[in-house]
């Protein structure tokens, strides 16, 4: 390698797929201004997460040369929506694949995944984009990628990737970092300073996300007992995926991952004591998380404001459209005041809106939400007045919001995707005062936190459901899974497990 540059090749492809969703994700909802994107402006596409992380610190090395392969960046549906169809992973696969033949060869490639993709007739697409970089680029080449928490992964992927670094905390502070760990790991795996050895172990434990917390015990405590394995054996990094249970895909669950310095016997036996620890603490992670009923969760909201503990956050966290009205019926029916429901989710009146010309001071009198699926609930009407059109958070996306004001003091933020407010910020980036307000409702499980939570924001925090065991739902029984026995994982049936 003496006299030439490291050539590493970046991409990305990532999605948080609910299958459970009665629409799928097509290559029209990864097409957009900027998506696919190639070369630098791959490059730059997340200056604060895993890329961002990894783009800074493999450029703080002399003579190692970027190479961004055409990647589409995010959905413009978030992870609100469903199965990517086999068209839709084939066409940016590739094209990915085309471009990195095209500007190889490659001394490195690093991924920039999620974990819980779903595509229909490919049941583990991580796994799969590595079988298929690694055919281009040949077994001499390292392969390392960054994955979120919430991937449902086995030992498939690491049987043609050398390394992955796994996001621990939730909500997700230490993208930046594991961008960094990435890069760093690979540059030194080329240089033939790490050698990677690594051990992958499945638990039979599943659990809803909103559960999985890690401001709290025990899900905090098994954080900390990864970091304090890294901390006690150099070069050893350890991946905990908490599992995404609302994409049936056949790897769902928890699973441990070990990367070591060419020491396979220490990988393998530090899985076993993660994965034993989890086992132990299974009935407090699956109890660590209070959620209450659409109904008692307002009627304490109402509580908490005349307490004076406000503002209170209803956390409507079952909600995987965006389109669910339950929360926002449910407030009306109880006549809560001052309260900023930021957002609910209607592509079709967003649009109608827009086309009318829409602006502030108009009447506003309309059916919205509902309809998406069955989750949803009915449409809800909503009579007030226009307070705001603005650009959405992500103004790349071409998305505009409408602001309604109604009620006593009510503001409703209509988008056309579901969006997941994690930080008062976000709400007055769209003219919003935050702390105007005696409760917001949002539809987010545990991100929200970060703002809202972390910050000590707001006093009151209550985690919100319907009666019904929807999509979204904690009570994972009441779903259709095909591709997964629930009796197989515990607490939905009586698996053994032996670390």
């Amino acid at each position: 390698m003496t006299g030439r540059p490291i050539r590493i090749a970046v991409l990305k492809f990532s999605h948080e797929t609910v299958t459970f969703l009665p629409y799928d994700t097509t290559v029209a909802d990864f097409t957009y201004p900027g998506s696919p994107a190639r070369g630098e402006a791959l490059l730059r596409s997340e200056p604060r997460s895993y890329i961002g992380g990894f783009v800074k610190l493999a450029r703080e090395h002399a003579g190692v040369e970027l190479v961004g392969i055409e990647s589409p960046l995010d959905s413009r549906a978030g992870s609100g929506s469903g199965w990517l169809t086999t068209e839709c992973f084939e066409h940016f696969a590739g094209r990915m694949i085309a471009d990195l033949r095209a500007q190889g060869p490659f001394d490195g490639v690093y991924l920039s995944l999620h974990g819980a993709m779903a595509v229909r007739g490919v049941p583990r697409p991580e796994a799969e984009l590595a079988r298929r970089v690694r055919e281009v680029v040949g077994r001499g080449v390292f392969l390392a990628a960054t994955f979120d928490p919430h991937g449902n992964e086995d030992e498939e992927f690491l049987q043609h990737a050398d390394m992955a670094f796994t996001v621990k905390y939730f909500p997700h502070y230490d993208a930046y970092l594991q961008g960094e760990r990435a890069a760093r790991m690979l540059i030194r795996a080329i240089r033939g300073d790490y050698a990677p050895s690594h051990a992958t172990l499945k638990l039979p434990v599943i659990s809803p996300t909103v559960l999985q917390w890690t401001g709290a015990s025990p899900w905090m405590d098994l954080v900390q007992r990864a970091l304090v394995w890294e901390a006690r054996e150099p070069d050893v990094f350890v991946n905990v995926f908490f599992g995404f249970p609302w994409a049936d895909v056949p790897d769902a669950g928890m699973t441990f991952q070990v990367i070591a310095n060419g020491q396979p016997e220490l990988a393998q036996r530090i899985a076993r004591d993660m994965a034993g620890f989890a086992w132990r603490q299974r009935e407090a992670l699956l109890g660590s998380t209070r959620i209450h009923r659409i109904g008692e969760g307002v009627a304490l909201a109402r509580q908490a404001v005349a307490e004076g503990r406000r503002p209170v956050v209803l956390a409507d966290h079952s909600d995987r459209s965006g389109y669910a009205t339950w929360l926002l019926r449910e407030i009306m029916a109880q006549g809560l005041r001052n309260t900023l429901v930021a957002t609910v989710a209607d592509a079709p009146a967003v649009e109608r809106l827009l086309a009318q010309g829409v602006k502030p001071g108009d009447a506003f009198d309309m059916e919205i939400g509902g309809r998406a699926e069955t989750s949803a609930g009915d449409p809800v009407r909503v009579r007030g007045v226009v307070q705001a059109v603005t650009s959405g958070l992500r103004e790349n996306r071409g998305d505009q919001w409408v602001q309604v004001r109604f009620g006593e003091g009510n503001v409703l933020v209509l988008t056309p995707f579901l969006t997941q407010i994690m930080e008062p910020d976000s709400l007055r980036g769209i003219g919003l005062d935050p702390d105007g307000f005696d409760v917001i409702a949002i539809k987010s499980r545990v991100h929200f936190r970060r703002g809202f939570h972390d910050t000590g924001f707001a006093p009151t925090i209550l985690l919100v459901e319907p009666d019904q065991p929807f999509l979204g739902t904690v009570r994972l029984d009441g779903l259709r899974y095909e591709n997964l026995d629930l009796r197989a994982f515990y607490p939905y049936g009586e698996p053994a497990f032996g670390a």
